[in-house]
């Protein structure tokens, strides 16, 4: 059994409820499982995390298919570049009954949902899982998403996380509409609840207006762990003043270490606990039963799967710009980002790993195949060793781990790298609580009764 008092890592399972993994070559990996739309294929996911005691699978999403470059969709659906997403809703219900411990996100949009219904669905998620619900929250910045929704122009970069920010207070403000003990459910006396402590929101802002309450109850976890990716400046403020799990997407371990402190001291600025908010970077693990079937593997996941015009697609709808026009030898130039509204954090980290001269050709890379985040390869005691060197070194609290392939991805990691990491006794053994706060170590959110009252 591992100690009480020895820090524990966070393991985050990235996934995708689509035809492919994060890693767009998934599709064509000869182990690759291609049940994505059945049900029963994200169910034994679901199971295998939860037999090696991972924190959290979250989903990410996009509300459109690839279809910025060259002003089409083709190519993403010829080379398979993530054409299809279920939706998320659903996959999780499913998940919620698959399962009793993971904790369950997903990823919704600022943009293009509104603030009422974000917090009903994942208050209802909340409640239907027994406490194991997260919001990842994005602001979408891609054309393609806006034309499917019918949004005539997309913000600017820091607009787009202002309006996020009132996005974000009433949806947390409708999670606090209902108290704790506001259900009596007295059938003799007829009383269901008690209105003192069910509050109208009656929101009204720049962006958003909502009357509430919410029709959802106050939920097991006080509300749903809020997750966040935002890497600019403006992106790491506000997930300093809302998340409770970072994703970053650091991908070397010094600018992890120095991502690390720059975030850990923005949340203390913005007046909160940072022992109470988990920083974890992307990374994918790459496991044999020997060192040179870990690095084989590798090998075909970097120059086989991925075809570089679904490379280039999936970079035009991560940075919404065309990069039909370019070849991938052309010089990322400041010049052509601040043409682009779309992630400046990405260029910024490159430029750190691999210097001042990125290609787009570096960027298409990053996106689409593994080099995206730090790739641990090797045996299960190898990864583990490398796991533990970014976790004791002030690097992260955990890791967003990504699969090359479904299922068995996982199943590596699973089977090799959480018994190396236990036996360490930096992973635990067995799910000490039911809620997702409770494997993140993180305090049930608590209400501010008065407050609410007072709205």
């Amino acid at each position: 059994m591992t100690s009480a008092k020895q820090r524990q890592m966070s393991l985050v399972a990235f996934m995708q409820a689509g035809s492919t993994s994060v890693y767009s070559g998934s599709w064509r990996h000869p182990a690759n499982e291609p049940g994505y739309l059945d049900a029963s294929f994200y169910a034994k996911i679901g199971r295998q995390l939860e037999e090696g005691c991972f924190d959290l699978m979250f989903f990410d999403d996009r509300l459109a298919m690839p279809g910025i470059y060259g002003g089409s969709v083709d190519e993403a659906v010829r080379y398979g570049a993530r054409p299809v997403k279920l939706d998320l809703g659903v996959v999780l219900g499913v998940l919620a009954q698959a399962t009793s411990k993971i904790g369950l996100g997903g990823t919704y949009s600022t943009t293009y949902y509104a603030p009422y219904h974000v917090a009903r669905t994942f208050g209802s998620l909340d409640h239907l899982s027994g406490g194991r619900a997260a919001w990842n929250v994005v602001t979408s910045i891609n054309d393609s998403e806006a034309q499917n929704y019918g949004v005539q122009q997309i913000l600017g970069h820091d607009e787009r996380y202002d309006r996020a920010d009132e996005f974000l207070e009433v949806v947390t403000g409708l999670w606090e509409t209902w108290e704790d003990g506001a259900i009596i459910a007295d059938r003799a006396a007829g009383i269901f609840a008690d209105p003192a402590k069910v509050h109208e929101l009656h929101h009204n802002g720049q962006y958003f207006s909502s009357r509430g309450p919410l029709t959802v109850p106050r939920t097991p976890q006080g509300r749903p762990v809020l997750l966040q990716a935002g890497s600019s400046g403006r992106g790491r403020e506000f997930a300093s003043r809302w998340a409770d799990l970072i994703f970053t997407g650091d991908p070397g371990i010094e600018i992890a270490r120095s991502h690390y402190r720059d975030q850990k001291d923005r949340i203390a600025e913005a007046g909160r606990d940072p022992e109470q908010v988990k920083i974890c970077p992307m990374a994918y693990a790459v496991v044999g039963e020997s060192e040179a079937q870990a690095r084989d593997r590798e090998a075909m996941l970097l120059n086989d799967l991925v075809h570089p015009e679904a490379s280039l697609a999936l970079l035009s709808e991560l940075m919404n710009y065309d990069f039909a026009q370019h070849s991938l030898t052309d010089p990322v130039t400041d010049e052509l980002i601040a043409s682009v509204n779309g992630i400046r954090g990405l260029v910024q980290n490159l430029r750190q790993h691999i210097g001042d001269n990125v290609t787009v050709g570096d960027l298409a890379a990053h996106r689409a195949t593994l080099l995206q985040g730090p790739r641990f390869v090797g045996t299960g005691a190898q990864v583990a060793d490398q796991m533990t060197e970014w976790f004791e070194t002030g690097a992260c609290d955990g890791f967003v781990l990504a699969a090359s392939h479904f299922p068995g991805a996982f199943e590596d990691v699973v089977r090799m790298v959480v018994p190396e990491l236990q036996r360490r006794g930096l992973f635990r053994d067995r799910y000490q609580g039911s809620t997702l706060r409770e494997h993140l170590g993180l305090d049930r959110y608590e209400s501010a009764p008065a407050a609410a009252a007072a709205i």
